[in-house]
């Protein structure tokens, strides 16, 4: 694990972005857990959305 930078920001935005991977992409879930604004929470939650269906695409191509 040397060189790799492991900021607490990073960190926390792994923890947003994996809750938002786990328990769906809700926006109002998101800012609940964390204490997020709404603006932030609906980015969180677009970019998990974005992820899981590119996570279909690819296991629907195969």
């Amino acid at each position: 694990f040397r060189g790799l930078a492991a900021t607490l920001e990073r960190l926390r935005v792994d923890r947003q972005l994996e809750e938002a991977l786990t328990h769906g992409p809700d926006p109002l879930h998101l800012a609940t857990v964390f204490g997020i604004d709404e603006k932030t929470a609906i980015r969180y939650a677009t970019a998990a959305r974005q992820l899981l269906e590119t996570d279909l695409e690819c296991d629907t191509v195969g």
